[in-house]
C-alpha cells in the first residue's frame, strides 16, 4: 500500500458525517453495519420491543419445554465404551445405567460390625433400603464379601432400575430413611453412589459479586451511570435469550445444567465486552462532533466491525470441539457459541437503540456539563511509548515470565473429580474414605471386565483362564466370582486394583492388562475389553490427549485465516496466535499449580486436590482461544486504523493504544471479574473453568495484548502489515477499519449542532 493510499483517510471527523445511505459503490461490512446500527437508533422503539418479545418468547419455552434427558456421558471409540455397550447389549435390564447406592457401616472404635447387635442392624437397614418398586436388587455383605478384613467397616450396594434424575421421591425417602434408622443402632452409617448425590452449591453470590465488581469497573471507565448501565443491561438480554434458548431446546438437544452454566458464563462476559467497545466508540465519535444517530452508525460500523470478527473467532473456537470426538464436548461447545452469536446480535442491535434512549447520558459528566475533552487515552498512550523505548527487552521479558508461570503445565495430570473431591461434610466423601482405609484405596474404583467367549468350544474355560490371568496381575488385590448373561456365553467380573482411581499406577495397570489381550485370544479364543469408571476416565484423558493436536491445528487454522482477511496482514496473524498459545499455557499452568499441586487452594475454597477434570483443559483452550481473538481484534484493529491513517508503525501503536487501551483493560478487568464469580460453584468443572479463564485473561490481555503486542510491532515496523500481492488481491476485503466510511461527502443533518462543546 502506498503512503499516499494510506494517507486517504486522514481528516475523518470531516470527512466521515455524510454517509447517508446508497452512494457507495461496494456494501462492505463496515457499510452494512453502518446503516444498520443508525435503523437501530431510529427504529429505537421497535428494537427494544423486539428484543423483550424475543426474550419472552424463549422464556416462555423454557418453561414450557420438558426437562433434558440424562444421556449419560459417552466416549465413541473407546474401549471402556465399547464394554459398556457390549453389557448393555448381553446383560439386557441388569441395571448398568441405573443409579446405585453404596451403604458404608462403620462400628465404633474398638468395636466390629460381625457382632449380633450390628449384624441384625445391618441386615434390617439393608433389606429396608432395598425395598420398592425401582430397586433392581440389593446385596448381604455378609454373604457377598462386604465385609473387611478387621471387621471395622462393612458395605451394601444397592442398584435400581431408574437413573439418578428418574428415582421418584418415594424412593430415595425410602433410602434416607433406612440410613437413619441404621444410625440409630450405634454405628455410624455413610451413604455413596449417584441415588443420594448431593448437587454442588451453584455459587451464586460469587457470580452476583462478579457483575457487581464489573459494574463499578463500567462506572469508573466511563464515569456515566448511563454508560456503565447500558452494557449490563444487553448482557441481561444476551444471557437472558441464550441460556432461556437452551433450556427450551434441553430436552431436544439432551443439554444438561453444566453445559448452559458455561454458557451463561462466557454470555455475561462476552456481552458486557462487546457492548462496552460499540459504548466506547460511540463517546469518541461524539467527541469528534458527530451527531448522536450518524455517532451510533459510526460505531456499529467500526467497533460492530470488530465484534463481528471477535465474536467468529469465539465461535470458531467453541465450535471446533466437535473435532474432539466426545458428545457431551460438543454439546458444550455449540451451546456457548449460540450464547456468543446471541451477545453479537444484541450488541449489534440492542446496543445503538439503547444509545437512541441516552444520547448524551452516556457520554462523560466533564463532556455533559461543560463541553470539557477528556483524556480517556491518555494511560494507553504513555503505555505504548513505554514499551516502544526497549521493545526487544519487554518481548523477552514477558515471554519469559509467561514461560515460567506455563512450566507446571508439564505434569499436567487429567482424571475425573468423584466423591474423594466433594467436601468432607458429604456423607459421599465419608463413605469414600471409609471404604478405602478398610479395603484398599483402589476399593473405590474397580475395574469391569467383560470376557466374551461366544463361539468357544468352552465358555466357562476361556472366562476362567481370563479371571485367573488378571488375578495373578500385579497391582491387583482381588477379583470377584464371573457373572454370565443368560446364553453362557458372555461373563462380568470386577477387578480391584492396588492403587486409588487417580493414580498414574492404576492407568499403568489397565494398559499392561489390555496388552495381554492378544496373548489370550490366541490361546483360548477367547477376548476380553476392560470398563468401568476408572477405565472410562483413563480411556477419556487419553482421547482429550491426543485430540488436543488436531484441536488445535484446526481452530488455530480458521482463526489465522479469519485474521489474514481481517488485518491482511501474514505476521500479525502469526504473532496471534503465538501469544495465545503463551497465554493459554500460562494459565493451564496456573490450573496445575491450584488444583493439582494445592498452591493458594485454601484461597479458593478448595478441600482436596487431585487431577484436573479430563475435558477442561481442552474446553478451556477453545474459550480463551476465542477471547485471545476478541482482544486482538479490538486492539490490532485500532492499530491498523492508525496506520492506514499515518503510515508510521511506532506512531500507529501508540495512537492505537490512546484510542483502545483503557476500554480493553476494562473489558478485561470486567471478564476477570465475570469469570472469578465462578469460582465460588461446588462443581469442580466449573470452579476449574472460572479460574482458568480469569487467569488467562489476565495473562492475555496484559501480558500478551498490551505488553508483547505492540512491543512485537514495534520490532516488525512495516513489516508487520506486509502480505504478498497475489494474495492481497485473491483474500476478500471486510474493511474492519471501516475505511469505505471515508468515501462519501458530508451532510449537514448529521453534524452535532453542539460540536464545538464536544471537542
Amino acid at each position: 500500500m502506498s503512503a499516499g493510499a494510506r494517507r486517504r483517510g486522514r481528516g475523518r471527523a470531516d470527512s466521515l458525517e455524510g454517509y447517508p445511505n446508497d452512494d457507495v459503490e461496494t456494501l462492505t461490512m463496515a457499510v452494512f453495519l453502518y446503516r444498520w446500527g443508525r435503523l437501530a437508533f431510529r427504529r429505537r422503539w421497535a428494537a427494544v420491543v423486539l428484543w423483550v418479545v424475543v426474550l419472552a418468547g424463549v422464556g416462555s419455552g423454557a418453561v414450557l419445554a420438558p426437562a433434558a434427558p440424562d444421556d449419560g456421558f459417552s466416549m465413541p471409540g473407546t474401549e471402556s465404551q465399547k464394554a459398556f455397550d457390549l453389557i448393555e447389549q448381553r446383560f439386557p435390564g441388569g441395571g448398568a445405567e441405573g443409579a446405585d447406592a453404596r451403604i458404608v457401616f462403620i462400628a465404633p472404635d474398638g468395636q466390629k460390625v460381625t457382632t449380633a447387635k450390628y449384624r441384625s442392624a445391618i441386615t434390617a437397614t439393608v433389606t429396608e433400603a432395598g425395598r420398592g418398586p425401582q430397586t433392581a436388587r440389593a446385596t448381604d455383605p455378609f454373604t457377598s464379601g462386604g465385609v473387611s478384613g478387621d471387621g471395622s467397616t462393612a458395605y451394601a450396594t444397592i442398584t435400581y432400575k431408574a437413573k439418578a434424575d428418574d428415582l421418584t421421591d418415594a424412593t430415595k425417602a425410602t433410602l434416607t430413611q433406612a440410613l437413619k434408622d441404621g444410625r440409630n443402632s450405634g454405628l455410624a452409617v455413610e451413604a455413596g453412589g449417584t441415588a443420594l448425590g448431593t448437587t454442588p452449591a451453584a455459587g451464586g453470590a460469587g457470580e452476583a459479586l462478579g457483575v457487581a465488581i464489573a459494574a463499578l469497573v463500567l462506572l469508573v471507565t466511563f464515569g456515566s451511570l448511563a454508560a456503565a448501565g447500558l452494557p449490563l443491561i444487553t448482557a441481561l438480554f444476551s444471557v437472558g435469550v441464550g441460556t432461556a434458548s437452551i433450556f427450551a431446546l434441553g430436552s431436544v438437544l439432551g443439554i444438561g445444567a453444566s453445559t448452559s452454566t458455561l454458557a451463561t458464563m462466557l454470555g455475561v462476559a462476552v456481552g458486557i465486552d462487546y457492548a462496552v467497545f460499540i459504548v466506547s466508540r460511540y463517546r469518541e465519535e461524539r467527541a469528534r462532533g458527530h451527531a448522536p444517530q450518524e455517532a451510533a452508525g459510526l460505531a456499529a460500523g467500526t467497533a460492530g466491525s470488530a465484534v463481528v470478527f471477535a465474536g467468529l473467532t469465539v465461535v470458531i473456537g467453541l465450535a471446533g470441539l466437535f473435532v474432539v470426538g466426545i458428545p457431551a464436548l460438543t454439546k458444550m461447545g455449540m451451546a456457548a457459541a449460540g450464547a456468543v452469536i446471541v451477545a453479537v446480535l444484541v450488541a449489534l442491535t440492542l446496543v445503538p437503540a439503547l444509545l437512541g434512549f441516552f444520547p448524551r447520558a452516556v457520554l462523560a459528566r466533564p463532556v455533559r456539563r461543560g463541553g470539557k475533552k477528556t483524556k480517556d487515552g491518555a494511560g494507553g498512550d504513555r503505555w505504548a511509548r513505554l514499551v516502544l523505548r526497549r521493545p526487544l527487552t519487554v518481548l523477552l521479558l514477558a515471554v519469559a515470565a509467561l514461560a515460567v508461570v506455563a512450566l507446571p503445565v508439564t505434569r499436567l495430570h487429567l482424571g475425573y473429580a468423584g466423591d474423594e473431591s466433594k467436601p468432607v461434610s458429604t456423607s459421599e466423601r465419608r463413605a469414600y474414605d471409609a471404604l478405602a482405609d478398610a479395603f484398599g484405596p483402589g476399593f473405590n474404583g474397580p475395574l469391569t471386565i467383560v470376557v466374551d467367549a461366544r463361539g468357544t468350544e468352552s465358555p466357562k474355560v476361556g472366562v476362567a483362564s481370563i479371571t485367573e490371568m488378571i488375578k495373578k496381575t500385579d497391582g491387583i488385590v482381588s477379583v470377584s466370582a464371573p457373572a454370565f448373561d443368560a446364553d453362557g456365553g458372555t461373563a462380568i467380573f470386577s477387578a480391584v486394583p492396588a492403587f486409588a482411581p487417580d493414580d498414574e499406577k492404576t492407568a499403568d495397570l489397565v494398559r499392561t492388562i489390555r496388552a495381554e489381550r492378544h496373548r489370550i485370544e490366541r490361546t483360548n479364543g477367547a477376548t476380553f475389553a476392560v470398563t468401568g469408571s476408572t477405565a472410562v476416565n483413563i480411556d477419556s484423558a487419553q482421547k482429550v490427549q491426543g485430540a488436543l493436536i488436531p484441536y488445535l491445528g484446526v481452530v488455530v487454522g480458521l482463526a489465522f485465516l479469519l485474521l489474514l482477511i481481517v488485518f491482511r496482514s501474514v505476521l500479525v496473524p502469526l504473532k496471534a496466535a503465538l501469544g495465545f498459545l503463551l497465554s493459554v499455557l500460562a494459565a493451564l499452568g496456573s490450573v496445575v499449580a491450584v488444583f493439582q499441586w494445592g498452591w493458594f487452594a485454601g484461597l479458593l475454597g478448595l478441600e482436596t486436590t487431585g487431577p484436573i477434570m479430563t475435558l477442561m483443559p481442552i474446553f478451556m483452550v477453545g474459550i480463551v482461544f476465542g477471547l485471545a481473538m476478541d482482544y486482538e481484534v479490538f486492539l490490532v484493529a485500532r492499530i491498523r486504523e492508525a496506520y492506514v491513517d499515518s503510515g508510521e508503525p511506532a506512531t500507529a501503536v501508540i495512537n492505537g493504544f490512546r484510542h483502545s487501551a483503557r476500554v480493553v483493560v476494562a473489558a478485561a478487568l470486567i471478564m476477570i471479574a465475570v469469570f472469578s464469580g465462578f469460582i465460588g460453584s461446588g462443581e469442580p468443572l466449573i470452579k476449574m473453568i472460572g479460574f482458568g479463564m480469569a487467569i488467562a485473561v489476565l495473562f492475555d490481555a496484559f501480558v500478551v495484548r498490551m505488553t508483547i503486542v505492540p512491543a512485537a510491532l514495534a520490532l516488525l515496523g512495516e513489516r508487520a502489515w506486509w502480505m504478498p500481492r497475489w494474495l492481497d488481491k485473491v483474500l476478500p476485503s471486510v474493511d474492519v477499519e471501516g475505511q469505505a466510511l471515508h468515501r462519501v461527502p458530508a451532510a449537514p443533518e448529521t453534524v452535532d449542532p453542539r460540536a464545538a462543546a464536544l471537542r
